[in-house]
């Protein structure tokens, strides 16, 4: 390959990752292509892109830049899932590949990075089980209001006691017993 051909490549992906803060990296060599098509077709629909790199190219295209951690996870036949959109996150790309090499046991894991930390192939599981973005905000802001609702809930237990008290008193009543006095 020419050196002017490399270098398009090169820029090609640079503008390609452009923005992209971490991916998975996986092999699929041994992978029927109708597989990888319906891998593909089934992962764009939830946001999430799968790219075949050259290796040495996509080392240099992401010198200096946020995914140069993936360098050394860039070895033999290497693909990238990474999220292409506000919906989807390295952790919902994880949780997808688990599902396919459930069913794609030729599919082999090599390793992710996520926010600037690297994880070994053997703890994408792990990684597939972490909070997407909007879980983790939906856990913070329960974190948030459970105080809130702790101290609404004690506000209000006298008060629930209490007509709970006067509604026995009024079905007591109502059922002609009388009411003892409490000493």
């Amino acid at each position: 390959m020419s050196k002017p051909v490399k270098n398009m490549i090169t820029e090609e992906y640079r503008q390609l990752f452009d923005g992209v803060t971490g991916a998975v990296v996986v092999d699929v060599r041994g992978v029927e292509s109708n597989t990888t098509n319906a891998m593909r077709a089934e992962m764009a629909q939830k946001q999430i892109r799968i790219t075949v790199v050259k290796n040495s190219l996509a080392k240099r295209a992401f010198a200096e830049g946020p995914l140069e951690e993936l360098g050394p996870l860039l070895k033999g036949g290497s693909t990238l899932v990474y999220p292409a959109g506000e919906d989807a996150s390295v952790v919902s790309a994880a949780r997808e590949l688990i599902e396919w090499a459930k069913k794609t046991p030729e599919l082999e894991f090599k390793g992710a990075l996520m926010e600037g930390v690297s994880f070994g192939a053997e703890e994408i599981k792990r990684l597939s089980e972490f909070p997407t973005k909007d879980e983790a905000k939906a856990q913070v802001v329960q974190l948030l209001l459970s105080p809130a609702q702790n101290l609404v809930g004690a506000v209000l237990a006298p008060g629930r006691n209490l007509a709970g008290i006067v509604k026995t008193i009024q079905e007591k009543l109502e059922a002609g017993e009388t009411i003892a006095k409490a000493s």
